[in-house]
């Protein structure tokens, strides 16, 4: 590290310590109002900490979980909490949460040192993640990671580091499979990295090759169930999908959709005015920036994946795009605005107009998440059949009227899992139901899907049967009218009931 960017490091100290302050607080805002599918990544981490078992529900194994990497953080924090007494999730899951909030902040300090970047830029950069309501409304999954790793990724290639680069890949791809998309454009953007590909590649192999092999052999396959789970589920959104997932949220609620997808299309303008520019006139006179170019490409390219892999548009999914091409745009135009104060032919005011009305907007992004009033009772993108709190009232006199017994999960399990403590099945939980899908996605894939898939499932033990049931849990829309009845609500479906009523058939 030269002197120069120790200088700027040391300039911009202090940002680390704003992401973690405003990722606390945002915290505090969300944590009584996560999602079902969070409660998902919780009961995994809870499982694991207490148990020691991977699966949602305590005694099945499973393998549906995401994003293992967040788990096993989730795992170990939780562990942690243990020290105090009972395992505490939700507390381990603040610590995670902040604990990423400060590496994106770390992360922008180093890039804002390595460019020579305004500091507000930085401030601008963490803003663009902590205060997206798509971001905000998933915590709980890895939507905090995922920024995390994308600008590590980028400082990385910036700063010419292929070992650190290959590192950070291989935590990555523990995030979620799918950012290898980026790991490969941003690899191949950066000459020093593309120079010792092979110091970069044998980094990320040491660092996840180690998890994915023991998946594939012990829980009998290394891509996680989900992606089959997923991709079978046609017709869960009617006639919307990935692609045109921005607008079925749009018709629901403009403003938040609105505010959330601005940043990265503004993003994606600026990526586009770049590559024109770069294309368009002699290389020596375009600005190089490979790495920041790359970052927003990626989301561009992955947005492009997701559609022909034919999945729903779940809010999360949605994560990476949007933070990817909004950190990119700022970074840019902040990389222009650096530069104009260093040579006369490049012009200041564009790019700080630019980045002072993305500021502008911003405040306006705190003003919407505040409109609910603090703490949330529901995310402001939510579809759950109810609230976390009413959740977690059923789930516990689901746990006590039992007594053992096993019931089917109506639908939405993770919420329920959590608090019943009692095995409710479904293909997230029962790895006996996950058989048949797999079977049904390989014979109607593509051949070279389907070579992939078999491979994926290779050591799978096929004989597993589904546990039977005793009870079935349904959910109706309307107010309880019985006994084994529970009146729940949800912003997004109004007032519904879950009822227990014994299993048609095991």
């Amino acid at each position: 590290m030269t002197t120069s960017v120790r200088d700027h490091v040391r300039a911009a100290w202090w940002l680390p310590v704003f992401a973690v302050v405003a990722t606390a607080a945002l915290f505090l805002v969300v944590k009584d109002s996560l999602t079902d599918d969070a409660y998902i990544t919780l009961a995994y981490a809870k499982n694991l900490a207490v148990h020691g078992e991977w699966g949602l529900i305590a005694g099945e194994h499973a393998n549906s979980a995401t994003s293992p990497l967040n788990i096993l953080l989730l795992a170990l924090a939780t562990l942690l909490t243990r020290i105090f007494g009972d395992a505490h999730p939700v507390i381990a899951l603040g610590l995670v949460t902040v604990a990423a909030g400060g590496v994106i902040g770390w992360a922008w300090m180093r890039l804002v040192a390595a460019l020579r970047l305004p500091s507000f830029a930085g401030v601008l950069g963490i803003a663009v993640v902590l205060l997206n309501p798509f971001v905000l409304s998933a915590i709980g999954l890895e939507v905090l990671l995922i920024p995390a790793a994308l600008i590590l990724l980028t400082v990385f290639a910036v700063e010419g580091r292929p070992v650190w680069f290959g590192a950070i890949a291989g935590l990555a791809v523990m995030i979620r499979l799918d950012l290898v998309v980026f790991v490969l454009i941003l690899a191949f953007s950066a000459a020093a990295i593309r120079r010792k590909l092979v110091r970069a590649v044998l980094a990320a192999v040491a660092v996840a090759g180690p998890w994915y092999l023991f998946s594939w052999i012990a829980f009998g396959s290394a891509v996680p169930d989900t992606l089959v789970i997923k991709q079978l589920q046609g017709g869960l959104f009617g006639e919307w999908s990935f692609f045109t997932g921005p607008v079925m949220y749009f018709t629901g609620r403009k403003i938040v959709t609105a505010i959330a997808f601005a940043p990265a299309l503004a993003g994606l303008f600026v990526l586009v005015s770049w590559f024109l520019v770069r294309f368009a006139v002699r290389w020596e006179k375009v600005v190089k920036i490979g790495p920041l170019a790359a970052l927003g490409a990626g989301g561009v390219v992955y947005y492009g994946v997701y559609t022909l892999m034919g999945v729903g548009p779940y809010h999360w999914y949605f994560v990476a795009p949007i933070v990817s091409l909004s950190m990119s745009g700022v970074a840019i135009v902040a990389f222009w605005l650096a530069r104009s104060r260093e040579q006369e032919r490049l012009e200041s005011r564009p790019p700080a107009l630019v980045l002072g009305l993305v500021g502008l907007a911003l405040l306006g992004n705190i003003a919407v998440i505040a409109k609910p009033g603090v703490p949330w009772e529901s995310p402001l993108i939510f579809g759950n059949w109810a609230s976390a709190p009413d959740y977690a009232r059923v789930g516990k006199a689901l746990g006590e009227r039992l007594n053992g017994a096993t019931v089917s999960s109506p639908g939405e399990i993770g919420t329920l899992a959590y608090y019943c403590e009692c095995k409710i099945v479904d293909e997230f939980s029962d790895r006996g139901r996950v058989v048949d899908k797999v079977e049904k996605r390989i014979a109607e894939a593509n051949p070279i899907t389907s070579f992939a898939l078999r491979v994926n499932y290779f050591f799978f033990d096929r004989s597993i049967k589904p546990e039977p049931i005793q009870y079935e849990l349904k959910y109706a829309a309307g107010p309880a009218t019985g006994p084994d009845s529970w009146t729940v609500h949800s912003a997004a479906k109004g007032v519904g009931h879950f009822s227990l009523v014994p299993a048609s058939r095991p």
